[in-house]
């Protein structure tokens, strides 16, 4: 049977979900336990790669495995077993091919920013801080700017594979930016990501909001190609895979 999971996770600990010979990953913790209830290591199909100290809301994963535990109660079996810090929160039986990357028709970042001069002594970990007032006003008239289909070098890392190759154009379809207190939130919704995309994407709009970028800067910082002309990156900190959209075929 092939298995599409949902997992929530802190990243904090962690070098990113892939596996990798720099560190402990999410993916090497979770076939740990999933090795511990189903007594073999499936090879397990994440949906994105995220960087180290990036966490998941709604991360999605798929593997195949035959077992007779159904699927209501595999997250409780996964959950004994997984570190505190990793969390399955459902589990579905799926079609036989399903891969949880390739199968994805768009992924949904959340980016935190804590608007204040001081920090919450319980959320530092989920957030980027930025002391002076943002104006989310400005932030969303630019954040409009990036829906569409277009050529993302300006927001990729200079090293990325993808920038190697030349394959830099994403179609967003929401880009919204929402004040809730001293937080702000940007949230974005692609078919597909380049290199830290997300953290440069939401380090402009801070430019915009603390007003030393126009709104209708974007278009031209697009245009020009140059990763030099957009924002910083922020911390991996305040990223959050929020959720894997698979289209009617999974739906039900």
């Amino acid at each position: 049977m092939t298995w599409l999971l949902t997992l929530a996770f802190d990243g904090s600990a962690y070098c990113g979900f892939q596996v990798q010979p720099n560190g402990r990953s999410v993916a090497a913790a979770f076939q740990d336990g999933l090795e511990a209830v189903l007594g073999r290591r499936p090879d397990i199909k994440g949906c994105s790669r995220t960087d180290a100290g990036v966490h998941a809301l709604g991360f999605a994963l798929s593997f195949e495995a035959d077992t007779r535990i159904p699927p209501e109660k595999l997250p409780l079996a996964l959950n004994t077993k997984l570190p505190r810090d990793i969390r399955v929160l459902k589990a579905r039986v799926v079609p036989d091919g399903f891969h949880a990357r390739y199968a994805a028709h768009t992924k949904t970042y959340l980016y935190r920013i804590h608007n204040s001069a001081i920090d919450s002594p319980f959320e530092e970990r989920y957030y980027c801080r930025i002391p002076g007032r943002l104006d989310e006003g400005r932030m969303q008239r630019a954040a409009a700017h990036f829906v569409g289909r277009h050529d993302f070098l300006a927001l990729c890392a200079a090293h990325s594979s993808a920038a190697a190759h030349g394959d830099t154009v994403r179609t967003v379809t929401a880009c919204e930016v929402r004040r809730r207190g001293d937080t702000v939130e940007i949230m974005v919704t692609a078919d597909g990501y380049l290199y830290n995309m997300v953290r440069i994407l939401a380090g402009t709009l801070c430019e915009v909001g603390a007003g030393r970028l126009a709104p209708e800067a974007v278009p031209a910082i697009l245009a020009g190609r140059d990763r030099s002309k957009a924002g910083p990156t922020l911390p991996a900190k305040g990223l959050f895979l929020h959720h894997v959209d698979y289209g009617k075929e999974l739906e039900g």
